[in-house]
């Protein structure tokens, strides 16, 4: 076992010191306090042996998404509930070594824990336990259509209120249910938009993930402007070990004809023009480019043939791609499509007034729209879910997209 999973282990096992320490302030009656000690074990032990028996060879399956969800469930609960007893730890050792210094022997150096400390811990740990049983069973499946309208002075007048419909990591291998899925691909159809695009992430790792959703998805109805897509990090299979590099290469070559098996167009650092009327844009896919991941996108080469003054819009799943490279970028990029970051599943959104998620401290574009000197990235929270089996706050996401000619109107 590594030092680093050794670590972890015992991090746990300190939180469930402090946890149960709050449960016997609580609990009253000795068999409670026993069932809650050895349900605490059993869990520790399923959980432990979970992560070590993890197969690289195989990847994620339903199992490690499910003791993920436990793990989170059981644990941040407590590590909530932990910071609260160590915070009243902090007063009780700072409280006696004043007493000491004054010659107070009124009370012991560490006074007796106070049950309205545990109560509150307890109501604070609450919140998370119950938002993620929320995530798992309700959330992962709100899906939400979140529209957004942007205006470029230089957008073709043909194409004022173009409006276009994006999809994100899907990750179909993390699916459960037929019946959520059909209504999701009914809401994308209900859009009515004049073209369809998907930004990467089909699958988790396998091509096979995706066979018992291709009718499903083959439901998607074709606009008038085409579907297209390109290809995300988990698109490449990276995240397993193969047994042979030809395993590996003909998994990405399944996986790159899924996406023709929807009737989906996937671009590999390509472009396509987009024609209405004698007026053109620009479509621009990219490969995966990621900071901290696969950099395989080629800007310059997918944008071979567009030119300076063409309206373009550019699909690059990770949003990174535009904070580093195509923001600023001579060309003038006008707007990029993108997903990635899922928003981590797990945040608190008020539409308007308040937004925030732990994929801010990754990502500083991360969940919907940003932009910089009228270049402009749309990061799409995500169709799907991966590693953890839920959301909590940042729901699953259908974006329709609106162009319009001339400045935004404050």
């Amino acid at each position: 076992m590594g030092f680093k999973l050794l670590f972890f282990f015992a991090l746990l096992l300190i939180v469930e010191v402090y946890a149960y320490q709050a449960f016997k302030t609580l609990l009253r009656g000795k068999w409670m306090l026993i069932g809650y000690v050895i349900i605490s074990i059993l869990l520790f032990i399923y959980i432990a042996y979970s992560l070590m028996s993890f197969d690289r060879s195989v990847g994620q399956t339903k199992q490690t998404m499910f003791t993920m969800g436990l793990m989170l469930l059981v644990f941040v609960p407590k590590i909530i509930l932990a910071l609260v007893l160590f915070g009243e730890d902090m007063y009780r050792l700072i409280s006696g070594m004043f007493r000491a210094a004054v010659g107070d022997s009124s009370e012991e150096f560490l006074t007796a824990r106070r049950t309205f400390v545990s109560q509150i811990g307890l109501g604070l740990a609450a919140i998370p336990f119950f938002s993620l049983i929320y995530g798992m069973t309700i959330g992962k499946y709100n899906f939400k259509v979140i529209r957004q309208t942007i205006h470029f002075p230089d957008l073709p007048e043909e194409f004022d209120g173009f409006r276009i419909t994006q999809i994100s990591d899907v990750h179909s291998g993390s699916f459960d249910d037929p019946e959520k899925i059909s209504y999701a691909i009914d809401l994308i159809n209900e859009q009515n938009s004049d073209m369809i695009l998907f930004t990467g992430d089909i699958v988790n790792t396998h091509a096979k993930e995706m066979h018992p959703w291709l009718e499903t998805f083959k439901r998607i109805h074709k606009p008038a402007y085409g579907k297209y897509s390109v290809l995300g990090n988990h698109d490449y299979g990276e995240y397993v070990d193969w047994k042979t590099q030809k395993e590996k290469d003909d998994n990405f070559e399944a996986i790159k004809s899924l996406y023709g098996e929807i009737d989906f167009e996937l671009l590999l650092n390509e472009n396509r023009f987009i024609e209405k009327n004698g007026q053109r844009i620009a479509l621009i896919g990219v490969e995966n480019w990621g900071h901290n991941f696969k950099k395989v996108g080629d800007i310059n080469k997918a944008s071979k043939g567009v030119a300076q003054e063409d309206f373009k819009i550019v699909m690059s799943h990770d949003p990174s791609h535009w904070d580093y490279e195509l923001k600023r970028d001579p060309k003038n990029y006008h707007l990029t499509l993108a997903g990635h970051t899922h928003g981590m599943q797990f945040g608190i959104e008020i539409p308007g007034y308040f937004k925030w998620s732990l994929a801010q401290y990754i990502y500083p574009q991360w969940a919907g729209l940003y932009e910089t000197l009228g270049c402009y990235v749309y990061v799409n929270r995500g169709f799907g879910f991966h590693a953890y089996p839920g959301r909590v706050g940042i729901m699953p996401e259908i974006t329709v997209i609106e162009l319009k000619k001339g400045e935004k109107v404050s």
